[in-house]
Parts: structure tokens; sequence; C-alpha cells
């Protein structure tokens, strides 16, 4: 009997000192686990102090002779045209290219429906988001009317930017409207081109478009002297103060030295913005000295945008910069001495601080999917 008491109480004893081994096993980890806690919620707090988020970039803006960007930049467009409305299979193709030649800027033909289908609301958010993705700013104009004098077709592309206000004004740090392309096509009786602008500048903005608006000059857009007359009274009339202008440059306005320094200087000197919407290396009224318009383009800081990536009709087939929509072949008349010339693409652009400032924002996301009502 006291044999089997004292084995009991043995047994006692050591299960007694079992437990209270564990009892501190589970406090001195509990203890030392705390610690630990505290400096990963530490961690956790510091990296989310020092992660700063980005300042969405505002529209663009005109200042003086120089154009603005959303983060407080100047922004000197080099770039081409591409035809969009024409080649719409070929567009993600050709932006990839036109991206892969250094270019900034591509300025897209779009058309509101009077002469060709309607560009609708869901392809223009699309175009822009795959600009967005190769970082180039997108200026978008209305080809409808091209050598028009009729005030309807201006008219009429003005109630298209009016039908896309929201989308517009959401993307105004990366797209300008250049409200018609060489709408008036006559070089007499230029005050009718000029109150008609008047009207569409006004009417643009007191329907609440935000964007900088671009003007093309009279005359196929050649006729230089409509923009060196009167658009200071145009860009008057805009109460952004927020609008440029575009002359496109080729036989006529593009013709000799003299004739292209002229041009912007006398804008430089009326302090009015000026782009080079469009221009070659010939055309059917005669041949370009493009490399002028290059080279002054630089020397001013004024933009250009060479007409255009490729798809030009046969009997102006010269005029395309590639021979691939890739951009891997290009002309050895336009192409490469456009793009890799002295005063080219390649060693004069420079991609949009809206993209380079901040590693931030959706820029290079993939295309949203497509509202089926819009």
């Amino acid at each position: 009997m006291g044999k089997e008491y004292n084995r009991k109480e043995k047994e006692m004893k050591k299960l007694t000192a079992l437990l209270l081994s564990a009892v501190m096993c589970v406090f001195i980890a509990g203890c030392s686990s705390e610690p630990v806690q505290e400096s990963s919620e530490q961690a956790s707090s510091d990296a989310t102090s020092s992660t700063v988020e980005a300042p969405a970039p505002d529209g663009f803006k005109v200042d003086g002779t120089k154009l603005i960007d959303g983060y407080g930049e100047e922004f000197v467009m080099r770039g081409v045209n591409h035809a969009y409305t024409w080649y719409k299979d070929d567009t993600d193709n050709a932006i990839e290219g036109i991206k892969y030649v250094g270019s900034n800027t591509v300025r897209l033909v779009l058309s509101d429906g009077d002469q060709w289908d309607k560009v609708t609301r869901a392809e223009l958010k699309s175009l822009i988001r795959k600009c967005k993705k190769s970082q180039l700013i997108a200026v978008l104009e209305i080809h409808d009317g091209a050598g028009k004098d009729d005030v309807s077709f201006l008219n009429n592309a003005v109630d298209y930017w009016i039908d896309m206000k929201d989308l517009l004004n959401e993307n105004k740090a990366y797209v300008l409207v250049n409200i018609a392309n060489e709408w008036y096509g006559t070089y007499d009786k230029l005050e009718t081109w000029r109150d008609a602008y008047i009207d569409a500048v006004k009417k643009l903005r007191d329907a609440g478009i935000e964007n900088t608006l671009v003007v093309d000059s009279a005359g196929w857009g050649q006729c230089a002297d409509s923009v060196l007359k009167y658009g200071e009274e145009i860009l008057k009339a805009d109460k952004d103060a927020n609008t440029m202008f575009a002359v496109h440059m080729y036989g006529t306005a593009g013709k000799n030295e003299k004739l292209i320094k002229n041009t912007i200087d006398t804008a430089q000197e009326k302090n009015l913005c000026l782009l080079i919407g469009e221009f070659g290396w010939n055309h059917t009224d005669g041949k370009v000295d493009f490399e002028t318009i290059m080279q002054y383009s630089t020397e001013k800081n004024v933009g250009y945008l060479a007409w255009s990536w490729k798809g030009n009709g046969d009997d102006v087939s010269y005029l395309d910069i590639s021979r691939d929509w890739a951009g891997v072949d290009l002309t050895p008349d336009w192409g490469k001495p456009l793009v890799e010339g002295e005063y080219g693409i390649k060693k004069t652009s420079k991609v949009c601080s809206v993209y380079t400032k901040y590693a931030n924002d959706d820029t290079n996301s993939a295309d949203e999917a497509v509202d089926p009502a819009e």
C-alpha cells in the first residue's frame, strides 16, 4: 500500500511538472510573438506611408506659342497621321509601328458620318486607350469636310465632338481636338473662315469641352494667311484661351525656306501656338522643302506631324511613310529621312511627361470591355 502510494505520488508530481512546463512554453511563446506582430504591422504601415499616390495630370494648355502638358512641361509633337477611318482593321499594327519609329503623337482620321461610316463612341474609346497604351498623344480630326466651304460640314464636326464630350474631357491630358480637317478649301473671303471658327470654338466651349482645340488653316490647310491674319481673333473667342492652329505644308505652304520660316516666325510673333499638322516631301502642287520644315520646327519648338503612315492612293502613294503597317520597311524617299534624319522623329521626339513623370495610372492597361450600349 505504501509503495503504491509513493508510486502514484511520483506520477502526480511528474504530471504536474509536465503541465507547468507546457504552460511556461505557451506563455513564453506568447510573449515572444507579440513584438513580431507589432514589427510586421509597423512594416506594413511604413510601406503604406512611403507610397505616394501620383497626382492626376491636368489637360493640355496653350501658353502663348507653347503647348503645355498636364504636368506643366512643354510638349512638342513629333509623329505622323494615320487614316483610321479607311484602315480600321490595320490600326492596331499601325499604332504599334508609329510608336516603334519613335513618335510621341499620332493624328487620327475620323468621320462624323457625312461621307464615311461614323466613328462610334466605343471605337473612339478603344482608339484612345490604344494610343495611351503606346504612350502616344492623340490628335483627333474629323475628315468629312476637307476642302468644303459649306459651313454645315464644320457644324456637323462640332456636333460630333459635343456628343463625345464626356469621353474627350476624361482624356484631356492625352487628347487634342482638331475640329475639322482642312475645312474651307478656298483662299479668299477668309472672313467667312474666321467667323465660322469663332462660332465653332464658342459652341464647343459652351457645351463644356475642355480639351485643347486645333484649328486648321483655310485653303485645304495651306492658306497660312488665314491663321496669321485672324488667328488672334479666334483665340480671343475661346474663353479658355486654349486653341492652337495648324498649317499643312505641301507644295504651296511648304514650297521654300523663305515661306516656311515666315509662317513660323509670324505666328510666334503674334503669340500663336502653331502645329505643322500635315506635310510631305512631294505633292500634286509641287515639291516640298521638308528638310527646312523639320529643321526650323526643331529650332523653334514647333510640332510636326507627317502625312501619312500608309495607304495613300496610287496617285499619291509616294506619301506613304512605311511600306508595312508595323513600320519595319520605311520608304526611302519619305519614311527614312522623316524618321532617321538629323531633325527627324527619332532624334527630336520626346515622350510626353504624362506618361513618364510618374509610374502610375491605367495607361498601360488592356482595353476595357466595350459596353454594348455604347
